[in-house]
């Protein structure tokens, strides 16, 4: 994986609000430490095409409930995350896109049945790529960050990616700090850091392995411990 001198990626994470800090009021020096940004939905194409066009960052995303726009225009100069694994600079990072389905409305809305059908195939992808160090999603986890009303409401499913696979960042969006009861960070099983990216967020992705862990056997609870 490459790092910086100190050992350390640096990672912008993008979500839901198109924030004035980097966009009406951009400068050079925002951007110039950045290693890579990665939206984790619902935001314009023109705000992600210009953020990759300013800074020449690589620029990964998945889709909100919100961006129905892409499947026709999807944002020029980035990269989609969905239901794939892609390796940047020697991220390996996995995306799955979507809110949970609450109205007949919006093609990036699911039920639970369907994001486990595409958690399914996603761990396919992860196992030929030999793990993952972020998963990327729009919605949160259930139980990490969301909220009860089903607008809102995380998918269970994504836990067995992260049981699975022990990815050391897990971004995602959907929830709003206006919303009440806003967390920017979780801690799950002492191993995966859950981020909620509304608006911008900075942080340095630390030296770390990320390897799959086996699903039963002695050789899975030997790499467990």
């Amino acid at each position: 994986m490459r790092r910086n001198e100190s050992g350390v990626m640096k990672l912008l994470l993008l979500s839901d609000v198109e924030d004035a800090y980097l966009y009406d009021f951009y400068s050079p020096d925002k951007l110039k430490d950045v290693d890579v940004m990665i939206s984790c939905g619902d935001l314009k194409a023109n705000y992600l095409e210009f953020l990759v066009t300013v800074s020449n960052k690589p620029l990964l995303y998945v889709n909100g409930n919100h961006d129905s726009a892409f499947k026709k225009n999807p944002p020029g100069g980035c990269d989609s995350l969905e239901d794939r694994v892609l390796t940047v600079k020697g991220l390996r990072v996995a995306g799955l896109g979507g809110s949970m389905r609450y109205n007949s409305e919006g093609i990036y809305m699911y039920n639970e049945k369907q994001m486990e059908k595409r958690v399914r195939k996603l761990k396919k992808e992860i196992r030929k790529a030999g793990g993952i160090d972020i998963l990327v999603t729009h919605a949160p986890m259930r139980g990490w960050g969301d909220q009860d009303g089903l607008a809102h409401r995380g998918f269970e499913c994504f836990r067995e990616i992260l049981d699975e696979f022990h990815p050391q960042l897990m971004a995602f969006g959907h929830v709003h700090r206006e919303y009440g009861g806003f967390k920017r960070e979780y801690i799950y099983s002492d191993e995966t850091r859950l981020i909620n990216a509304c608006g911008h967020y900075y942080m340095d992705l630390e030296p770390g392995e990320t390897v799959p862990a086996p699903k039963s056997g002695l050789l899975g609870f030997l790499r467990r411990k």
